[in-house]
């Protein structure tokens, strides 16, 4: 039997995410419409390929074994999509970039605008994610990563490092003692399920006892607490060009071996082929230039 790519997708989004509503939001679905092509799927097939329950689909014996097969699917089909689309000779169309949450609202969404007014065929779709979406399926064009690639498939466009700082309210900050600790403060920091997200370990590697004043699953949500004065933030001091309002100011504090953090510009070894995904990664390392620079 033959199975469509649109099948193999649809089970691998059922596999990598371990349910059906899962897979509906990974491939902009209704979960009803996933059930119905899954069930249609496993009656071509001759076997069920998911056990349902309450915790979710887990894969069968029949389902493991279509697994590897429909990774490598995925894979062709981006370099398959990339090799189609690196015969436009203008760069125009979208290019998806992810980035972590911080990045993407610092960063890449004023980033977004210059894209725009310079090159107006252009757009960027941007994902804000902790998690790394899978670039040689073509999930995303361009990444902007706190680690280097790992995978031959990948390429390592360039690696920015800055100096990382313990933010804080101008009203917190004018009640602080002069010479504050790491242990004095009042922290804002990640809530399950990414608290295993820097700069958590840090701290806790750093302050005994670490227990955080605030916590949240969302990076705007602990930034609007820092802002209010509910406890410090550690983020990158990254000095670019398309600064925004703030209320936050840094405090002179030895973060010792988390002073410094790196962001990993990567793509699949493809991507830069494609014309439009090329003059971003090209705009992203004039930026990079200068942010080094201090411009």
């Amino acid at each position: 039997m033959d199975i469509s790519w649109d099948d193999a997708r649809l089970f691998l989004a059922i596999a990598e995410t371990g349910s059906f509503s899962g897979a509906a939001r990974r491939l902009r679905i209704g979960q009803p419409t996933v059930s119905r092509r899954l069930a249609a799927l496993e009656y071509a097939v001759g076997s069920a390929l998911f056990r349902r329950s309450v915790d979710g689909a887990a894969l069968t014996s029949a389902g493991e074994r279509l697994l590897v097969p429909a990774k490598k699917m995925a894979e062709w089909a981006g370099e398959l999509h990339r090799a189609a689309e690196s015969a436009d000779s203008s760069p125009r169309g979208i290019v998806r970039v992810t980035a972590t949450p911080y990045m993407s609202f610092d960063f890449v969404a004023p980033f977004a605008a210059y894209v725009s007014q310079k090159h107006p065929d252009l757009r960027l779709e941007v994902q804000s994610q902790i998690q790394y979406l899978d670039l040689g399926r073509g999930e995303a064009d361009l990444a902007l990563r706190g680690r280097p690639p790992t995978s031959a498939d990948l390429k390592l466009v360039d690696t920015l490092e800055v100096p990382n700082a313990v933010f804080v309210s101008k009203a917190l900050k004018a009640r602080l003692p002069k010479k504050v600790s790491l242990q004095q403060l009042p922290w804002v920091a990640w809530a399950p399920p990414f608290e295993a997200v820097a700069p958590n370990p840090q701290l806790e590697s750093m302050i005994p006892g670490f227990s955080p004043s605030f916590t949240a699953d969302h990076y705007l949500v602990m930034l609007a607490a820092a802002e209010a004065g509910l406890g410090a933030m550690v983020m990158a001091r990254m000095e670019h060009r398309f600064p925004r309002p703030t209320q936050l100011v840094p405090l002179e504090l030895d973060l010792g071996p988390f002073s410094r953090s790196q962001t990993h510009l990567v793509c699949a070894k493809s991507a830069l082929d494609i014309p439009r995904v090329r003059r971003v990664s090209e705009l992203l390392l004039e930026e990079f230039q200068r942010i080094r620079l201090g411009r």
